[in-house]
């Protein structure tokens, strides 16, 4: 088949993106496809032209980097290097490199990446793509709407208030909750912007970090306990992992700098305790309407509590990334993955 790999974009996940993007463009050519990788946003060449002979070359577009930097990247910086300095999302040749393709494997992560407004445009234009569709990303992406959701299919979420930045107070006690809390932004990933306030002196510049990449901020109890994710494949649950991070909190560092979170699965837990993190898994995926695959995010409490934290509608897929140790751990190499993912995203076009 032919296949465009999409990564990169205009979020804060823009590195992770591209990791994921060269380890499954990789893994697909060893699979025997013609792919091309692309920068969704800076796109192919300059401008506008004939790229019939694309996938016979095999082209790849965009600054990769080399490894996950340790800090997220500089969008505004970004956006002023495309050459034809236009604010269109859409980098130059895409729609035309994606109509082109049999399907398009989405490895984009963040904003405009995972809250359906590429699925929908994709759907316009007739394009096929993996994972979920526009409206089950648009529910996940946005925590507070996931919460609403989860709280519908009566699954266990921390207790919590959302803030909006146009009515933002300092002033903790009127938020109704108790300390330590956490603050994080609304619709973020890879735990950019994310807080454990421990004071009320410590809350303000938690809602500024915060509010410095949305207009919205979720800020929840805070929950003592263990972190873990159960990825849900084509609607059944695969092995839980633990996420162990060797100082503070599973956060951007932690999660992509090699040997920074001891990282378990499947994760030492009570048969009883990880059958039922499956159970929520697979039912918060039915709740928000996923589709292929997608991960949930949990806190296990010190009582054995599971809390259900989040849905991710395109989990990375590098070499430290979660949803591969945990296919792994099912017996699905990571080819073998990248593939099935590809013949589970066709199925929903079929009939």
């Amino acid at each position: 088949m032919n296949i465009v790999v999409l990564a990169g974009g205009l979020s804060a996940e823009r590195d992770v993106s591209f990791k994921t993007g060269e380890m499954v463009a990789a893994a697909l050519r060893e699979n025997g496809h013609k792919v091309v990788l692309m920068d969704v946003f800076m796109g192919y060449r300059e401008k506008e032209e004939d790229i019939s002979e694309l996938f016979e070359t095999g082209a790849e577009s965009g600054g990769f980097v080399s490894d996950i930097p340790e800090t997220a990247p500089d969008l505004e910086q970004i956006k002023a290097s495309r050459k034809d300095a236009s604010d269109c999302f859409f980098g130059p040749n895409v729609i035309a490199a994606c109509r082109m393709a049999d399907i398009v494997f989405l490895a984009l992560h963040g904003e405009d990446g995972e809250n359906g407004k590429v699925q929908a445009a994709f759907d316009l234009f007739g394009i096929r793509y993996t994972g979920s569709g526009y409206l089950g990303s648009a529910l996940a992406m946005d925590k507070e709407i996931s919460k609403l959701f989860f709280r519908k299919a009566n699954l266990p979420v921390p207790n919590g208030i959302c803030m909006k930045k146009s009515e933002r107070t300092d002033d903790f006690s009127k938020t109704g909750l108790a300390l330590p809390c956490v603050v994080k932004p609304c619709c973020g990933g890879s735990s950019i912007g994310v807080s454990i306030v421990k004071t009320e002196e410590e809350f303000s510049k938690a809602l500024d970090e915060a509010f410095r990449w949305e207009d919205a901020v979720l800020i929840e109890d805070y929950i003592k306990g263990r972190e873990f994710s159960v990825a849900v494949l084509d609607g059944k649950a695969l092995p839980v992992i633990e996420m162990a991070p060797l100082e503070g909190f599973y956060d951007y560092k932690n999660k992509y700098k090699a040997g920074s979170t001891i990282e378990t699965c499947p994760a030492d837990l009570p048969d009883a305790v990880a059958k039922r993190m499956q159970e929520i898994a697979v039912a918060a995926a039915e709740a928000l309407g996923l589709a292929v695959y997608s991960r949930m995010d949990f806190l296990l409490g010190e009582s054995n509590e599971i809390y259900c934290l989040e849905a991710n509608t395109l989990p990375g897929m590098t070499s430290t990334s979660l949803i591969p140790q945990e296919a792994k751990a099912a017996g699905i190499n990571f080819n073998e993955l990248c593939e099935k993912l590809i013949q589970i995203s066709l199925q929903k076009y079929e009939g």
